[in-house]
């Protein structure tokens, strides 16, 4: 089995051959890295059939990688949206059972940013009560988000790396990202003509900010001279005219509406409309 971030596990593995794994992981870093699944390979390693190391040929393995274990349940949101209170009492009743087969019960949290206030006060509890072999591990992109009092109760490791990117994906936020920038720099008149042409039951807001964001940090490296090869050196926009400082606001714009998303009932067609005013 191939393990990445090397250092982070040798880290975990020395903690859980020392019996000192602490029951709440907060796993920080880029989206789409391997935090996710560097969870999935440490659960195998604790509940591994074959002299407690990940040779991930054992029962146990083979459906921690399925995500069909009995001992461990993953929690995401349903279409990018929030992650709500229900998931999170179902995973306090999960716990409250023994392990099926005697090793750890483990929760993993994908984007765990995205649980909304009644969710993170309600796993807030959970941090604060841990139940015997269990271990908590929480995926997110921007820990920032999280209730100061969940980030406290759980043990930080921060991971790095480029994004991993398929083309799949590459080709469906080039096309949106596209889209968008034909009417950065357009009047008033072009801009509500595009925000009026989306139907966001198909298609919602975050799918379109997510790659306008990284466009936008891309922008941002271009001009202090940092910046890596991506495909956005191939897409051209007024924006690339913009000085730092009114990229930044963009960007902090940008987040705040996508936060919004997450926590809020916001209009999406309004929001949308308050970034193009900017752009």
């Amino acid at each position: 089995m191939s393990i990445i971030h090397q250092k982070q596990w040798e880290f975990l593995k020395n903690k859980f051959e020392a019996g000192q794994l602490s029951h709440s992981y907060l796993f920080s870093g880029n989206n789409q890295i391997g935090k996710k699944d560097f969870a999935k390979d440490f659960i195998k390693l604790v509940n591994c059939q074959n002299e407690k190391k990940p040779c991930g040929k054992c029962v146990n393995c083979q459906m921690i990688e399925k995500e069909n274990f009995p001992d461990l349940m993953v929690i995401k949101s349903e279409d990018g949206g929030e992650v709500k209170i229900e998931k999170i009492r179902n995973a306090q009743n999960f716990l409250s059972y023994k392990a099926y087969y005697g090793f750890y019960k483990s929760i993993i949290v994908e984007d765990a940013e995205k649980m909304n206030q009644e969710a993170q006060s309600c796993f807030l509890k959970t941090l604060e009560e841990p139940k015997g072999e269990t271990l908590l591990f929480l995926i997110s992109s921007k820990p920032e988000i999280l209730l100061d009092t969940i980030r406290s109760r759980c043990q930080q490791i921060k991971f790095f790396g480029k994004q991993i990117e398929n083309k799949e994906q590459i080709e469906s936020e080039k096309e949106i990202l596209e889209e968008l920038l034909k009417v950065a720099g357009c009047n008033l008149a072009e801009k509500f003509k595009y925000s009026k042409s989306l139907d966001f039951e198909e298609q919602k807001l975050i799918e379109i900010l997510n790659p306008f964001e990284k466009y936008l940090r891309y922008l941002l490296l271009k001009k202090t001279g940092t910046e890596e090869e991506s495909y956005f050196s191939k897409i051209h926009s007024a924006l690339e005219s913009y000085p730092i400082s009114k990229l930044k606001d963009i960007i902090n714009l940008t987040e705040d509406i996508n936060n919004k998303l997450f926590f809020t009932n916001i209009n999406q067609k309004l929001a949308l409309e308050v970034l193009l005013l900017e752009i």
